[in-house]
């Protein structure tokens, strides 16, 4: 196999995508007599998560969205959360909702999940949105990391129909939702999908049967040449802080995916950071317009 695999460039993918938003929504905008809405509620003071939020914000604005921000308090009571996501819900300027996790302790992620409004969950983690998912119902909401991964296979021209899947990881976030949409009836579809996780047996082997290998296990470098085949496509949802003197932060981030050591067997191949990182949040704000233009 070539040692240069394509290069599955997320950033420019979702440069495209959040380019489609804009142009939608200011078309929708100028019909509607609004613009779409995101409403991001975070909870405590998490690092990552408040980057996250500000870049979710940034973007919004940039696209010509309406952009909520709720900055709260890590003592925020379970009872005060809800109240605000009922405000939320009841809100007509605002179609999508997003509450950063993880929540600090001891707030119930899962009721705050159960509480938001099925057709403005954008983030696809309500029941409601999971059945919609499973049963191919296209109004549901998929969630923004896997629907990202599909359309980087799609971009990047890799085969989906037919082929078989790994899937390294069984969260509801990624793994399941992934095994869910790419087993779907249609267009980037129609896959064989095998979900595997930690207690899988015989991983390597299992991985070199695939034609595409998605990692989203959480643990760096931890797939290696010897589970992927020659020709295989690899999609890297893994992001892993480890220690690095020689980066002036002390630290660089790496992916699931060991990959110098497993590029050169690939015919492409998602790098981190820059693959499928991006598509997180253009995913979410395709997903908002999509609320958008399904209300009533």
């Amino acid at each position: 196999m070539s040692a240069s695999p394509l290069i599955i460039d997320g950033r420019a993918v979702s440069a495209r995508i959040l380019s489609e938003c804009k142009t939608r929504a200011a078309r929708l905008a100028a019909e509607r007599g609004r613009p779409p809405g995101l409403a991001v509620v975070l909870v405590g003071d998490d690092p990552a998560s408040r980057a996250y939020v500000r870049s979710k914000d940034r973007t919004c604005r940039e696209l010509g969205f309406h952009s909520v921000k709720h900055e709260l308090p890590a003592t925020i009571s379970q009872t005060e959360l809800l109240d605000i996501v009922a405000r939320l819900n009841a809100d007509p300027q605002v179609d999508g909702i997003l509450v950063q996790s993880p929540l600090p302790k001891p707030l119930d992620e899962s009721a705050v999940v159960h509480a938001i409004d099925p057709t403005k969950d954008v983030d696809g983690f309500h029941p409601v949105n999971v059945a919609k998912l499973a049963l191919g119902d296209e109004s549901g909401f998929v969630p923004c990391t896997p629907l990202g991964c599909q359309r980087l296979l799609v971009e990047s021209g890799t085969p989906i129909s037919g082929a078989h899947v790994v899937v390294l990881g069984r969260s509801l976030i990624v793994g399941k939702s992934l095994a869910l949409l790419l087993m779907q009836k249609g267009a980037a579809a129609d896959a064989t999908v095998t979900v595997a996780h930690s207690r899988s047996r015989d991983l390597p082997a299992l991985c070199r049967s695939a034609d595409i290998v998605v990692a989203a296990i959480g643990r760096a470098h931890f797939v290696r040449a010897e589970h992927v085949r020659e020709g295989a496509t690899v999609i890297d949802v893994g992001i892993n802080r480890i220690d690095d003197p020689a980066d002036p932060r002390g630290y660089r981030l790496v992916g699931d995916v060991a990959y110098d050591e497993v590029a050169p067997r690939c015919r492409a191949i998602t790098p981190v950071p820059g693959g499928v990182g991006p598509m997180t949040i253009a995913m979410l704000m395709s997903n908002t317009l999509k609320a958008f233009e399904q209300r009533p």
